[in-house]
This record gives structure tokens, sequence and C-alpha cells, in this order.
């Protein structure tokens, strides 16, 4: 016990006692190399990028009094110790390296203050080969962005799960009823609208309860919503049927007559359990309606839709190829944004197959966020944190997809989706916005 503990505490010391000049080490059988180490300066952050001529293992641990950040790559030498001159700014006070185990390279930060490191690959790209990011994260201005943070609100995103209780929705051939499966992707949807910086989500319905339509559009009021996402699995008597669809409202009526039928078949579950549709002749109801479309809640509701479905298409299979408009009583939220998604056929052997399934019901809300995340990079709620921090990028010379995608850790696939780039050519002075990570 007592030969172990010496040894861990040389170890400790021998991070301390690395030289301060570069040191090479002359890995015996290393495969990569370090061609070189870049340093830049961007907002909030200092950045080191590891230009490699393969990929590579790596771990990566602070320490403290003095701080230090530690990176370890398996099997790496540095192929010159002139890359490491110049490594300094604020925060880095100096870079040290030194061999482990004979193959590895351990890479120590010296810094001026404690500091929250990232790091993350990058795949070659153009004529940028592999690369080992380490993002520094200014304390400083990170503690000035959180107290900013907690003065902006967070945009609410209410979460419906369809049915519920005594109202199953329609069932698959193997018994799955739609109640279970859209409160499944309703709580999964919820864990990864929880974990953005800026948003946060309020199910409508958490169990398997009944609540009327009227119920929920007064719980989207109570949370203050920004957005309602009504959850659903269509049906349909020929099991050739499948898909998914996205609606909005519509004052008007619906656009086709399977959005008509859709419709009715929805809103008759409030005709079954007693409540009154919302679809009467009621003056107040149709006051609220002209509101809607008065305010652009409507228009609103058709462009989220849109981002949507646009990300529920590298999912699967998309039963209408724009968002429908159908007069679905729970999208009747006055002055909210709401679609209602139907996520797939459930009526279809292979659609129920997937429904069931969770890591497909895990995709199909990872796309559902993407469309989300993609709505409020352009059109946050004034006052929120997202209208605050949302990204814009104005084209320079030289500038390309990847080096683009490279300097705000996203991908190239993204930023084409975002803005609905189709080749690779940029126009000097254009505006772009940044898709949210």
């Amino acid at each position: 016990m007592k030969k172990h503990r010496r040894k861990f505490i040389s170890q400790l010391a021998g991070l301390g006692g690395l030289a301060a000049a570069p040191l090479i080490g002359r890995a015996a059988s290393a495969s990569v190399r370090v061609k070189d180490i870049r340093l830049s300066q961007q907002e909030n952050k200092t950045r080191l990028v590891f230009d490699l001529n393969g990929p590579v293992d790596h771990k990566l641990f602070t320490l403290h009094k003095p701080e230090r950040v530690v990176i370890d790559l398996k099997q790496t030498q540095l192929a010159s110790s002139g890359i490491l001159e110049n490594l300094r700014d604020g925060l880095l006070t100096g870079v040290r390296t030194g061999v482990r185990n004979k193959t590895d390279l351990r890479v120590v930060l010296d810094l001026s203050e404690k500091s929250r490191p990232k790091s993350f690959l990058l795949q070659p790209s153009g004529d940028q080969g592999h690369r080992l990011v380490i993002d520094l994260k200014d304390p400083g201005t990170v503690t000035k962005k959180t107290k900013q943070h907690n003065k902006l609100r967070e945009v609410v995103i209410a979460i419906d799960p369809g049915h519920g209780g005594n109202d199953p929705g329609a069932t698959g051939r193997m018994g799955t009823k739609e109640k279970d499966i859209t409160l499944q992707i309703g709580r999964r949807l919820k864990k990864l609208i929880d974990k953005q910086p800026g948003m946060k989500a309020a199910m409508i319905r958490s169990s398997d309860k009944f609540m009327k339509l009227r119920e929920r559009i007064k719980k989207a009021h109570e949370v203050n919503a920004d957005l309602m996402i009504s959850i659903h699995a269509d049906s349909f008597p020929d099991k050739r049927a499948r898909g998914a669809s996205v609606y909005a409202l519509s004052v008007g009526g619906a656009t086709s007559e399977t959005a008509r039928l859709l419709a009715e078949n929805e809103n008759k579950v409030d005709l079954l359990f007693g409540n009154v549709n919302l679809d009467d002749k009621d003056e107040m109801v149709k006051h609220v309606l002209l509101d809607l479309s008065l305010t652009g809640t409507i228009q609103s509701s058709l462009d989220i839709g849109d981002e949507v479905l646009k990300e529920l298409t590298r999912v699967g299979r998309v039963h209408k190829k724009k968002v429908q408009q159908a007069g679905f009583a729970v999208l009747k939220a006055p002055n909210i944004p709401a679609i209602l998604l139907e996520t797939a056929f459930i009526s279809n052997p292979k659609e129920e197959r997937k429904l069931r399934s969770p890591a497909h019901q895990t995709k199909v809300s990872k796309a559902i966020l993407r469309g989300v995340n993609d709505y409020f990079v352009r059109k946050a709620p004034p006052g929120t944190w997202l209208s605050e921090n949302r990204k814009t990028y104005k084209i320079k010379r030289g500038d390309t997809l990847a080096s683009i995608a490279d300097r705000f850790d996203t991908s190239i696939s993204r930023i084409r989706s975002r803005n609905s780039i189709h080749t690779d050519r940029l126009q000097v002075g254009q505006t772009i916005y940044i898709p949210v990570t």
C-alpha cells in the first residue's frame, strides 16, 4: 500500500517537475505526431488546435494550486520543440511536455487562473487533417454570462403527449397504444430540451391520465409557453400508409380532405368525453381565432413546422412534404404557436415496430429539437436568453464552410441546413445563422 502511495505521489510530483523549457518526447513506437499547435483568442475562450497526422486517443483533466490542464495523448510524439514557442496569452502562461509509458505524450498547460477545459476531435476536411481542439473557458466571462443568463428568461416549450387514461388513441396490430408512445417520446424530448441553454420544457401530460383538450390549452398558458408541441401517432385503415406529418392550425379549415378527416377524429375525443368542441359557433371562440390570425401565431406555427418537418425527413419517411393545416382543437391555444406531430403510422406494422424502439424515439425527439432550435436561432422571443445569444456570422474573404464549422464547434451539414446552402460557394459580406449547439 505504502509503495503504491509513494508511486502515486511521485507521479503527481512529476507534473510539477516537467521542465519549463519544451521537452520533446521520443516515444518508442509512437504512431501519431503533433505537427503544430495553433493558439487563438476567441470570444469567451482561448483555443488550442493540435494539428495531427492521424486520429488520436486522449484524456484531459485539471489540477489546482497552481492551475493546470493536463492532456495525455496515446502513442503520440511532438514533431518539433519549435511549435511550443509563443503559446501564451492572458490565461495560458506556458506549455510543458513529457513522455509517459515510453509511448504517450503528456502536455501540461499552465494557467493564470481556474478554467473549464473542453476537448473534441475534428476529422479531416478540405486542406486540414486530423485536429484535437482544446477550449479553455474564460472564467470571468463565464461568470458574467451566468449572471446575464439569470436575468433573462428561458424559452418555455409545452410538450403535449396525445391521448391518455381512458382514451388510448389508436392501437397498432401488435397492441401498441398511441397514448404510451406519445408519452415516451414526450419524456425523451423533455430531457433533451432541458439540456439546452436558454430552454426548458413543461409536460402537459406527464403520466397516463386523461386530459380534456381545453385543459391542455389552459396548462400551456399557465406555464407561459412560447411553443406547444402536441405529439400523436397516425392511423389509417390501409396498413400501407406511412410517414410523419406536421400540422398547424387553419382558421378556414383543413387544406386537404385527409387533414379534414384527421381533424375530425382528434376533435371527436372531446365529444366522447363530454367536453365542448372548439369548432362550435361561440362568439368568444371566433374572437380568439381572429386574434390568432391577426397576431401572426398561425404563421409562426407554420414556420416552426417547416423547420421540424425538414429535420424529420432526415429520420425517416414523411407522409406530407409540406406542413398541413387543420382544425385540431389542441392547436387553438391563443397567442401560443402550436404544432401537432403525427410521428408515424401506428397502423403500419413496420412503423409500429419503429415507434416501440427507444432508439427511434430518441431520433425523432432529436429531430424535433433540431427543428425547434433552428427556428429560435432566428426568432427567439424578446427578453429571453436565446434572443440575446443567437449567433450570426458575416462571411469574410477566405472563409469556407469547413473553417466556419470549426470555429463555432458545429458541422458543415448543420450550417447548410440552417441556411439552405446547397453549394460550397459563399459570398463575402453574406450573413449566415450559426446553429445552436
